[in-house]
């Protein structure tokens, strides 16, 4: 059962590289740090894998593995800017973030009210799963995330006149 669970972790790391390393970067705006925090964090779930006591949630459970580590990372660095002005920016390049309107209304966004649209839409969380990797009641997420979507679209129309 274990070599089984292994196995999936080893499956999911593959396939979801790309989303770990962009949440990774969307945090430490380095690509040599997100990739750190990215390598951390696949050792660190694999030294806690035995933990898991559900293999349905495994994305969410790394993913605050992931959290966890690149927020550990910018303490020690003292450079607690979350999700900064640049990093949604320079993630243009990749297919998630396309449209430039859109990332420059999420640059206008306080940071607890980005991390919720960030992990909800662009990387395809369920609400419950972000209130979890961000250690949130889920009543607080779902309040971030309206009061997110409502600044968004006041800031899109305004844009658009």
């Amino acid at each position: 059962m274990m070599e089984e669970l292994e196995d999936a972790f080893i499956t999911f790391i593959r396939t979801q590289q790309k989303s770990l390393y962009r949440l990774a970067y969307s945090y430490t705006k380095n690509e040599q740090d997100a990739l750190d925090v990215v390598q951390d964090s696949i050792q660190k779930g694999w030294l806690a894998l035995k933990k898991l006591t559900n293999r349905e949630q495994m994305k969410s459970w790394f993913y605050t593995i992931l959290v966890h580590t690149a927020i550990d990372l910018l303490r020690k660095q003292k450079r607690i800017e979350l999700i900064g002005d640049e990093s949604l920016l320079q993630l243009s390049e990749q297919d998630t973030y396309q449209n430039l309107d859109l990332q420059q209304a999420l640059h206008h966004l306080p940071l607890q009210l980005r991390e919720v649209v960030v992990l909800r839409y662009f990387e395809d969380l369920k609400i419950e799963d972000v209130a979890h990797i961000l250690a949130i009641p889920l009543s607080t997420a779902k309040s971030r995330l309206y009061k997110a979507l409502k600044l968004l679209k006041i800031e899109l129309e305004t844009e658009e006149n």
